[in-house]
């Protein structure tokens, strides 16, 4: 999937992001996203591990986060994040056919959830969605 600009009328203001995946692809992909709409990844990690340990060192302001990664998975990996802050800010990136463990990410505390493969508009849309109304306490959880 070959990747395109971001259609925006504005970058948000500047934001940290930790991005957790263990496919270099995806983290390439997310990270120009998060670029695009003024971000700044301050941490990428290849697994569960890696990314509780960045989170505590950092507190980024935005966690996206795969569901399966190797050592610690998406779940596991977002309960030792909502230990260590219960206000974390934590997008979900699933495949299709991993609703339970959506569902449990979403009851666990992740504001929200995009499912691969997706459009780096979407991306954008959630992203907005859970830095704008996360921060006022508007639940962000759409639909699975």
């Amino acid at each position: 999937m070959e990747q395109q600009p971001v259609a925006s009328e504005k970058k948000m203001t500047t934001f940290n992001c930790l991005v957790a995946d263990d496919s270099a692809y995806a983290r390439k992909n997310i990270s120009t996203i998060i670029a695009q709409m003024g971000g700044s990844v301050v941490a990428e990690a290849t697994n569960g591990q890696e990314a509780v340990e960045c989170y505590a060192r950092l507190h980024p302001d935005l966690v996206l986060l795969d569901i399966t990664m190797p050592v610690l998975d998406g779940v596991e990996t977002l309960r030792k994040i909502m230990e260590q802050d219960h206000g974390a800010r934590v997008i979900m990136v699933s495949s299709i056919g991993h609703k339970e463990m959506v569902w449990k990410a979403i009851c666990l505390g992740a504001k929200s959830f995009v499912t691969k493969p997706y459009s780096p508009d979407y991306a954008v849309m959630m992203i907005k969605s859970v830095l704008e109304n996360s921060a006022k306490g508007v639940p962000c959880a759409t639909n699975i």
